[in-house]
Formats: C-alpha cells, structure tokens, sequence
C-alpha cells in the first residue's frame, strides 16, 4: 500500500498512534451506524480497529494536511457485488468522515483520487461504492463521483443486531471513466 497524495490529503497506512484521532469520530452516532459498524466504545477498540486495518492492509487513513490529523478512511476492498461481473478485476470504494469535516468536499476529493488510482496504476475494470439507503451524504458523495446506480439489496447487518437495510449498488466502468 503506497502513500497517495491529493491536493489537501494524504493517504497513507494506519499506525497504532491514530487510535485518537479515530475514537473522536467513531464513537459519533452518527459515523459508524451509518456505515454498517456500532460506534466505538473506547479509544482501546479504536486501537483494535486500527490493528485489522493494518493486518488487512487496504484501508487508508485520510490525513487532512493542514492539520496532520486523520479525519476519517477510505479503502479499496475485494468485493464483487454482482455475480455476473465476477469475472472483471474489481474493487469496491468504502469511507468515513469526522463528521466536523463533512461538506467541506474532502471525501469526494479522496474517493476520485482512488477511482484514477485503481484504474490507471491498479488497471480495474470496475470500481463499486455502496450505500445504506438512509445515507445520503454517501448518496451525494457517489453522485459526485460520477457512480451510477446499478441495483439494491436488501441486508441484515451483523454488527448492529441484524438490523434489515436496503444497500444501494453504484459502478463505474474503466471504459466509461477513460472516455
């Protein structure tokens, strides 16, 4: 995973030492539930959250550069949505924001970097981005990103006591984006 660079961020591995930075944003009612996770309890399992994304090795923390702090993560993930595309190289785009940093245009300025990334330097042939039906910040944010919605699904979300969901499925194709 190498460092990326955008015009107000950089992208980079976690290291233990964001643990802060992380709890002040994952313990939001708002952040975690919105992305399929419970809010963190303690600075201790933002701690162990940090240690699978660093095991995991695809999730990167989005450092805002004028305050070298970490506002939130982005990473690319082996998922494979519609079984009828099974056979394209594809990875899927998931997020979250320190809601003090929603509106500002940071994590759409993160998720077009990723999607030049993963297909000019990774050669995808389709990048997906999900979100829960009641999110519509994300909505917005794959809007902008040029995603267009494919499907839905209905979900139950382990994490949060099987609550149902309505996820909604958004791609863009390599060939769409290099025209």
């Amino acid at each position: 995973m190498e460092t990326l660079t955008t015009d107000r961020l950089i992208l980079r591995k976690w290291s233990e030492t964001d643990s802060k930075d992380l709890y002040e944003y994952a313990k939001s009612e708002v952040v975690g539930p919105n992305a399929g996770w419970p809010p963190h309890k303690n600075e201790d399992e933002s701690k162990a959250i940090i240690k699978t994304f660093i095991k995991t090795n695809n999730i990167y923390a989005i450092v805002l550069k004028s305050e070298n702090k970490v506002i939130g993560s982005i990473g690319l993930h082996n998922r494979k949505p519609d079984d009828k595309l099974a056979h394209l190289n594809q990875l899927e785009i998931g997020y979250v924001l320190n809601p003090k940093y929603w509106g500002k245009g940071l994590v759409p300025e993160a998720v077009n970097f990723l999607i030049k990334y993963g297909f000019t330097k990774l050669n995808l042939d389709l990048i997906w981005c999900a979100h829960y039906d009641f999110n519509y910040n994300s909505k917005r944010v794959n809007e902008k990103c040029g995603f267009k919605y494919k499907f839905r699904k209905d979900e139950k979300l382990s994490l949060l006591g099987n609550k149902e969901v309505t996820t909604l499925y958004y791609c863009i194709l390599r060939s769409d984006y290099l025209t």
